[in-house]
């Protein structure tokens, strides 16, 4: 078995300077570290119990499965937040038939993002007997 120490996502963008505006500032997400220098500098953002690094260059955006799953303690408060910072929301909080708060958005390059709220009595914080 491999034994994982840290992970992280690897971001190649088409546009870094857009795609760090977006994640740094828009999103507001935590910078663990930089490296590098010019516009394809690369930054390491935290993501809960993971990173997310944006660095390099893309001729095209990623491969239009790939999403990301940010998991946050208040949906709402994430919706007003990031609508006031000008993120478009592709779908604003919805309680979905399996019970979780989910919002859509996407990055600049059409990454989508799904932040999520994971409601107190949901078996996803709690499962009694396990």
């Amino acid at each position: 078995m491999v034994h994982v120490l840290s992970s992280r996502m690897l971001l190649r963008p088409t546009d870094p300077e857009r795609s760090r505006a977006f994640y740094g500032e828009a999103l507001g997400l935590a910078v663990h570290r930089e490296f590098g220098t010019g516009p394809e500098r690369g930054t390491v953002y935290f993501l809960g119990g993971g990173f997310l690094e944006v660095s390099g260059r893309a001729d095209a955006p990623p491969a239009p499965g790939l999403q990301l799953w940010i998991q946050v303690a208040d949906v709402a408060a994430a919706h007003e937040e990031l609508a006031a910072r000008g993120v478009e929301v592709l779908r604003p909080p919805v309680e979905e038939p399996w019970g979780l708060i989910e919002m859509w958005i996407a990055d600049p390059d059409g990454v989508r993002i799904v932040l999520v709220e994971v409601p107190h009595d949901h078996p996803l914080r709690y499962r009694p007997g396990i």
